[in-house]
């Protein structure tokens, strides 16, 4: 159990002196935009251009695990899209927030570092695939369903439009597409520019995670609505199960890449679940709790699925039992 809190203990306690910090020292809170310019334009997608572009190439096409850890994302999407539209009574655009809380995992801040500290380098190549096409789901999902929703309606090539731009344009994808043809050519960087990356990458992680639990300590919690239980559960429960079902029918895959997509699922909502609702003007006090909530709940759920992961308790698929 040592071994599980070291591991863990560090992440959440990065998020925690981050709250705490911001709680004590009252900042502006236009001083973090600079810091999540760091993290999102430079240090993170440094991070995954030196993972993806040192690994084999012909690992980054493996479909079947493409299909299933999305098809999974999905699905709590849908969930939570579910529960929106009951408690929201049929409003879209609120009830997309929920579905964007209750399905997108903090796979960005906290996903690469976990991963690889509890499942080693081969957790690099799936942690990967599973940040680039969770994103274009979601970032293809949000923009239509809120175009649906709105009162302004947006033409339909307008939607498509936006919804490619924001794919495309988006600096994870970015680099990640950079580190894929890296890696199909073998390209090694100077030494010079190496080193470079490899102090961003090594920023990345610990300075995400402090900026989330400052993000978070600005934005206190007033009520915690009801429907917020529900998706919770959807987010660090039923997303987890729904991906080792799901890869299991679609497998074999190997242990690293099952544990892998488990443990991304299993990840409280993202810092993004506040943007989008920023962005939109909806649901936003409300996406702060999610977070909040999320990630406090996680701090258990995680724990113990790293437990079950580093011990050996949790079989390769369903069929292993």
């Amino acid at each position: 159990m040592s071994s599980v809190l070291a591991l863990a203990l560090p992440f959440f306690g990065l998020i925690f002196l981050g709250f705490f910090c911001g709680k004590l020292k009252k900042l502006p809170e236009a001083g973090l935009q600079w810091m999540n310019f760091f993290i999102v334009y430079v240090a993170l997608p440094a991070l995954f251009f030196k993972l993806i572009a040192a690994a084999p190439f012909e690992q980054l096409a493996n479909w079947p695990y493409v299909i299933g850890t999305t098809l999974a994302t999905y699905v709590a999407f849908a969930l939570a899209f579910l529960v929106g539209v009951i408690t929201m009574k049929g409003r879209i655009r609120e009830a997309t927030v929920q579905a964007v809380a209750g399905s997108y995992a903090n796979i960005g801040y906290m996903g690469p570092g976990l991963t690889i500290s509890v499942i080693g380098m081969e957790a690099i190549v799936p942690t990967a695939l599973i940040f680039v096409f969770d994103n274009i789901l979601l970032f293809t999902l949000v923009p239509f369903l809120m175009a649906l929703g709105g009162t302004e309606k947006m033409k339909l090539g307008e939607t498509i439009w936006y919804i490619v731009k924001r794919v495309i344009t988006h600096p994870f994808n970015v680099s990640i597409a950079v580190a894929v043809v890296a890696a199909y050519f073998k390209f090694q960087p100077p030494a010079a520019l190496d080193t470079m990356l490899t102090f961003l990458k090594n920023a990345a992680a610990p300075v995400a995670l402090f900026t989330m639990g400052v993000t978070v300590a600005l934005r206190p919690v007033k009520t915690v609505p009801w429907e917020m239980p529900a998706l919770l559960f959807i987010k660090l429960i039923v997303h987890p199960i729904a991906v080792f079902i799901i890869l299991s029918i679609l497998g074999p895959f190997s242990r690293e890449w099952m544990m892998t997509a488990v443990l991304m699922a299993a990840l409280p909502p993202a810092l993004n679940v506040f943007v989008i609702a920023n962005q939109y003007h909806v649901y936003v006090e409300r996406a702060s709790t999610a977070i909040l909530l999320g990630t406090m709940l996680s701090v258990g759920t995680v724990t113990a699925l790293l437990w079950l992961i580093t011990e050996n308790k949790l079989p390769t698929d369903l069929f292993s039992f």
